[in-house]
């Protein structure tokens, strides 16, 4: 009879569990883990979590947004003085085609009009040179002179200096063709003020006693001599301007609905107690007649008559019929509707192009600035700029009836031009500041300088 050892029945108790199944070691494994107690995965604290606005977008960008160009931090400043340039350029050209004739009926050479123009963007360019050169904490130093200046400027309309021109007692004149607009001028100050004053108020516009004083009281002040001298077209721009500023500042848009009203209904009174803009509003809706050739209808008919010569490639430089005494302020107001008879719509679509690319520019400084002064400054210029030329080219065209505005940078006219060039100046100081910006450029004046020694030395050894 065998017996069997307690040692012999261990080692067959393990024999016997290492032949086990897989699927029992399995089962195994995973009942030994069920009765361990599980863990809780540890919770991210609260200020790990990215707002949803900080979070990566999921959208494909478009390829022109990806390239490199694109995304230099000196993008803006080139946008902005190339397309600041080219408008210069082009209006210069077309100042001198346009009032070639006007010049001669006033007995003047045929170059003065443009002799005049050019003086004054002489003027305005070394000028605006300087100006981008200047520190973004030196222009806002410069926010309340600026606006002060351009108030005493503004309260000379109510003195002898005041002149009448064109329907509108909106011109200063110091001697015998020595003068300005100071509308104009005002422009630039309140965009100045109203970025160095919103930008100090953050949150604090959320309530309307901070909306109100000061910003819109001193821009409520300033507009009502505008409006004083006639001029409601120089004040529908203000309102544009001011209405920029507050919007990127972070006026609640309940705000704007109740002050929209306001204008609206300010502007419908302006109409009505004017006897000459109800004529044009009534000629703008069809219902003024068009019987009088030379009425308030002359303007707008003669304007499109141009542009429908023009057709795709225009009749030629300096071959425009208009421009004969046919279209009055033909290089004022309506230089537009040169530029469609001489350059045909190529050059129409050209400076529409040239505009677009400003605002292009007006919105990077805009997104890629960090300093609020900066941000509110540039939407008030841009709503200044843009929208005046929104509203010129409007009007040519016949989508608004008669506001007497000039276009920026291309119309006649030296106070308008020099101020225009002073505000882009100022955006393109914004521009050299933004992130990244200085060392951008400064490596590429390194290069150039690099580039420039490699050139003169293959020169010199060729010698």
């Amino acid at each position: 009879m065998t017996t069997t050892t307690p040692a012999r029945r261990r080692s067959a108790t393990r024999t016997a569990s290492a032949k086990k199944s897989p699927s029992t070691r399995t089962t195994a494994k995973k009942t030994a883990k069920t009765t361990q107690p599980q863990r809780s995965p540890a919770r991210k604290p609260p200020q790990a979590r990215q707002p949803r606005s900080a979070q990566p977008s999921r959208t494909r960008r478009a390829p022109w947004a990806q390239s490199a160009a694109w995304q230099s931090p000196v993008t803006s400043y080139y946008l902005i003085g190339g397309a600041t340039l080219l408008l210069l350029a082009l209006g210069l050209i077309m100042v001198l085609s346009a009032s070639s004739i006007p010049s001669l009926h006033d007995g003047d050479s045929i170059t003065g009009g443009f002799r005049n123009q050019a003086i004054y963007a002489a003027v305005a360019v070394v000028g605006a040179v300087i100006i981008t050169r200047l520190p973004v904490r030196w222009i806002r130093l410069l926010a309340w002179p600026a606006m002060l200046g351009t108030l005493a400027l503004q309260a000379l309309l109510f003195t002898p200096f005041a002149v009448a021109a064109g329907g509108n007692a909106a011109w200063v004149y110091f001697a015998p063709g020595v003068g300005l607009q100071p509308s104009e001028f005002g422009k630039f100050g309140l965009a100045i003020w109203l970025g160095a004053v919103l930008a100090t108020k953050g949150r604090l516009l959320q309530h309307w006693g901070h909306v109100l004083f000061p910003a819109v009281l001193v821009a409520g002040m300033f507009l009502g001599t505008v409006i004083y001298s006639h001029d409601v077209g120089t004040g529908l721009i203000l309102i544009m301007l001011v209405a920029g500023a507050l919007w990127v500042a972070g006026v609640p848009i309940s705000k704007f609905v109740v002050a929209g009203s306001a204008v609206v209904a300010g502007l419908a009174f302006l109409v009505i107690s004017s006897g000459n803009r109800t004529r044009r509003v009534m000629q703008f809706l069809g219902m003024g007649g068009d019987d009088d050739p030379l009425g308030a209808s002359m303007q707008p008919l003669r304007a499109l008559e141009g542009l429908g010569t023009g057709g795709i490639s225009g009749v030629g430089l300096g071959a425009s019929r208009e421009k004969w005494l046919w279209l009055p302020a033909a290089e004022d107001d309506y230089i537009f509707a040169i530029i469609g008879e001489e350059l045909g719509l190529l050059g129409c679509l050209l400076v529409l192009a040239l505009f677009a690319a400003l605002a292009v520019g007006f919105s990077r400084v805009i997104r890629r600035h960090r300093d609020p002064f900066v941000k509110i400054t540039t939407a008030a210029i841009g709503c200044w700029i843009l929208g005046q030329a929104m509203v010129n080219i409007a009007v040519v065209i016949g989508l608004l009836p008669v506001i007497g505005v000039p276009l920026p940078l291309l119309s006649k006219g030296g106070s308008a031009l020099v101020t225009t060039i002073a505000a882009l100046a100022v955006v393109l100081a914004f521009a050299r500041d933004e992130p990244g910006a200085k060392e951008a450029m400064a490596a590429r004046r390194g290069s150039m300088r690099r580039s420039l020694a490699v050139i003169a030395a293959g020169g010199s050894g060729r010698g």
